[in-house]
C-alpha cells in the first residue's frame, strides 16, 4: 500500500495535480477573488453575535443525531425560512452541503431510479448518485435533447433530473424552465442544487432568494432543492428543500441525515442571521452582479487577446467568472502569481474538472470595492498576457 501511495505522488507531481491548502492569516489584506463568501457575510457581526447567542443557549455542538437529541428550536425555525425564502413548503437541514445532496439522492434513487445528470454536476451530487446504486445516465452539459431521450428510453419505473441552477465551475445557468417541462411530461423529479445561486440570483422582488423562487418551480411537487449554508448564507450546513412528503421521506431514508450529528446551533443561527439579511439588504445581491460586469469590463482587453468569447463570462448567471487556461499547469501558475501580487483567485484544474476544461475561477464578492476591481483586474491583464 505505501508504495502504490508513492506512486500516486508521483503521478500527482508529473501531471502538475498536485494540491495544498493554503493557509489564511486573520492579517491578510489580499483581494478575495476566490472564496465562495459571494455576499460578503461570514465575517459580519450580526451572524457572529447570533452564533454567540446560540452557543451561550445551547453549547458548542448539537451533541447527537438530529434524531435522538440533536434537534433544536434553532433547526426548526431555520429550516421553516430557508422554505419561506425559496418558495417551497418544506425543509431540513443538514451538516454540510455535501451531505444535503447526498442524502437526497441516496434516498430518492435505487434500482428502480433513473437518474439523468449534467455532465457538470457536483462530486457531491456524483458521488450521492454512486451510493444510490440508480442507472445514471451522464448527459452533455445543459442539453435538453440528450436529457429527453433518456426520458423517453428509461425502462425504470422513476426517474430523476439532476442539475445546478448555476454552475459552480463555468458559472452559467441551467434551462430550469424546459427542464421542468420534462419533468412534467416524463414523471421525472427535478433536483436542482441551488448552491451557488442562493444569495446571489433571483427574479424581480426575489433578487437574492435563488433561482426557483418566484417561478413556476416552487413548490411544484416534481420539483427538489438542495442548498448550501457555507456560501451567500456565510456559515455552515446544507439543506434539502421542498414538499412535506420529500422532508418525512428524508428524515426516514437519507443515511447522511439518519446517521450523522446535527449541525451545530451556532451555525444554524448564523444562518438565520444571514437569511434576514438577504431579505432586508437587497443590495447585496445586486451588488455581486454589478462587481461581474466590473471584473468582466477590466479584464476584457486580455481576454480578447487569447481569443476568448467575453460574451460567455459576462453573461455568468452568478458571482462566478470563469477564464479558460490552456492547461493545467498555466492554471496553477496563474493562480500562484496572483498570490504573490495579493490576488486570490481560484485554479481549477483536473480532477476537479474534466481534461481540457483548466480555468481560472474569479467570484465576484458583494464587497469588492472599486479599489479591489481595478487592482485585480490589472494584476490578471499581466499575468494572462504573460501566459502561454
Amino acid at each position: 500500500m505505501t508504495v502504490w501511495l508513492e506512486q500516486q505522488a508521483e503521478v500527482r507531481e508529473r501531471r502538475c495535480l498536485v494540491r495544498t491548502p493554503v493557509t489564511r492569516s486573520e492579517a491578510d489584506t489580499s483581494v478575495d477573488l476566490a472564496s465562495n463568501d459571494y455576499l460578503g457575510l461570514a465575517m459580519d457581526s450580526r451572524l457572529a453575535e447570533a452564533a454567540r447567542e446560540a452557543i451561550g443557549r445551547w453549547g458548542t455542538g448539537a451533541t447527537s443525531s438530529r434524531l435522538v437529541a440533536g434537534t433544536t428550536e434553532l433547526h426548526l425555525e431555520l429550516e421553516a425560512e430557508l422554505a419561506n425564502l425559496t418558495g417551497v413548503e418544506s425543509g431540513l437541514v443538514f451538516s454540510s452541503g455535501y451531505l444535503a445532496n447526498l442524502g437526497v439522492t441516496t434516498a430518492l434513487g435505487g434500482p428502480g431510479t433513473l437518474i439523468v445528470a449534467d455532465e457538470h454536476c457536483h462530486a457531491s451530487l456524483i458521488d450521492g448518485f454512486r451510493l444510490s446504486r440508480s442507472r445514471v445516465e451522464t448527459v452533455p452539459h445543459n442539453d435538453l435533447g440528450a436529457t429527453e431521450q433518456q426520458l423517453l428510453t428509461r425502462t425504470e419505473p422513476r426517474a430523476l433530473i439532476a442539475v445546478e441552477s448555476i454552475y459552480s465551475v463555468f458559472g452559467d445557468a441551467a434551462p430550469l424552465p424546459q427542464l421542468l417541462s420534462l419533468a412534467e411530461e416524463h414523471d421525472a423529479m427535478l433536483l436542482v442544487d441551488e448552491a451557488h445561486s442562493l444569495g446571489v440570483a433571483g427574479h424581480g422582488a426575489f433578487q437574492g432568494f435563488g433561482s426557483v423562487a418566484g417561478t413556476d418551480l416552487s413548490r411544484h411537487p416534481n420539483v427538489v432543492l438542495t442548498a448550501t449554508l457555507s456560501k451567500s448564507l456565510g456559515s455552515q450546513g446544507g439543506a434539502v428543500l421542498g414538499s412535506a412528503l420529500l422532508r418525512e421521506h428524508l428524515v426516514n431514508r437519507a443515511r447522511s441525515f439518519i446517521f450523522d450529528t446535527g449541525l451545530a446551533p451556532s451555525s444554524a443561527a448564523a444562518s438565520l442571521a444571514a437569511v434576514g439579511i438577504i431579505r432586508t439588504e437587497p443590495w447585496r445581491a445586486a451588488a455581486v452582479h454589478q462587481n461581474a460586469a466590473s471584473l468582466t469590463a477590466g479584464l476584457a482587453p486580455a481576454l480578447r487577446e487569447r481569443g476568448i468569447d467575453v460574451g460567455l463570462i459576462g453573461d455568468a448567471a452568478g458571482a462566478v467568472q470563469s477564464i479558460p487556461m490552456p492547461s493545467a499547469s498555466a492554471a496553477l501558475a496563474a493562480s500562484q502569481a496572483a498570490y504573490r501580487a495579493g490576488v486570490r483567485v481560484g485554479c481549477f484544474r483536473p480532477p476537479a474538472v474534466p481534461d481540457g476544461v483548466s480555468r481560472l475561477r474569479l467570484t465576484a464578492r458583494a464587497t469588492l470595492t472599486p479599489h479591489d476591481i481595478d487592482y485585480a483586474c490589472a494584476t490578471l491583464r499581466r499575468i494572462l498576457e504573460e501566459t502561454q
